[in-house]
């Protein structure tokens, strides 16, 4: 299928590993302009020499904290006007809420709301008056089923779920698009390190956890990261503009539910 987004450009965040890497990468392919975004310049740059070399696509990057107002300054000076925008930042660390302290409850908020609302903030007048966006927000499984381990994610990403339902649908008639993708376990280096985590914590080896992992799974596997790209390349597509404002859940399965 061709997605009609050749010559678009788009401002992916988060991007030099993990889903944001793959959702660059599923864009480059499509023929998008991509600037990628990453705290560290020598990951991001080989990142991005990756990808134009995979693609042949035109990639930029733009060095920085992004949940920093000094990162987004340099997202937006790289890239002012995306047609695209992909949210994305690491989350927030496990623990028992009773443990949090405030500052931590405040980079969570940071992370994870504050900073894509920033930077929707700064694109989707551009994007109105083009008649042409799409944003989409990295979030993840446990705004669907929240574990309680996960406070600092689950109140943040829950939040910018709420902000999402509510703008969506207020620019959707301009054809700008927001919709939230919600991965599960992917193959990636935060689960492995994660994994690495439990292992040492169950003294087995790390392939062992993954194994377990996969096997809980209704799929019986982790997810690929290029599976991910591709959900978010779509979403992202001319077709796509009849999805507003949804919660797209990539898990295999894992989630028990109907509706």
């Amino acid at each position: 299928m061709n997605l009609g987004l050749k010559s678009r450009s788009a401002l992916v965040c988060a991007a030099s590993a993990g889903l944001g890497r793959a959702c660059a990468l599923a864009l480059a392919q499509e023929g998008v302009e991509v600037t990628i975004t990453g705290r560290n310049q020598k990951r991001l740059e080989a990142t991005a020499q990756e990808l134009r070399d995979l693609t042949g696509a035109k990639i930029s990057t733009a060095v920085g904290d992004i949940t920093s107002v000094e990162g987004r300054a340099a997202a937006l000076s790289a890239c002012p006007s995306p047609d695209i925008l992909v949210n994305n930042a690491g989350g927030p660390p496990p623990g028992d809420f009773r443990t949090f302290s405030d500052a931590d409850w405040h980079a969570a908020l940071n992370a994870n709301l504050l900073t894509p609302i920033a930077l929707i903030k700064a694109t989707i007048d551009g994007m109105i008056s083009r008649k042409f966006g799409r944003i989409v927000n990295i979030t993840s499984g446990s705004v669907k089923s929240p574990l309680g381990n996960l406070a600092l994610s689950n109140t943040a990403r829950t939040g910018l779920t709420g902000f999402v339902a509510g703008l969506s649908r207020q620019v959707a008639e301009y054809n700008v698009t927001i919709n939230n993708l919600l991965p599960g376990p992917f193959d990636t280096d935060r689960l492995r390190k994660t994994m690495e985590d439990a292992a040492r914590d169950n003294d087995c080896p790390v392939e062992e956890m993954v194994r377990v992992r996969a096997e809980a799974s209704p799929a019986k596997r982790i997810g690929r990261p290029e599976e991910f790209g591709a959900a978010c390349a779509f979403l992202c597509s001319a077709q796509a503009g009849f999805i507003v404002g949804q919660n797209i859940l990539l898990d295999g399965g894992a989630f028990n539910s109907t509706m």
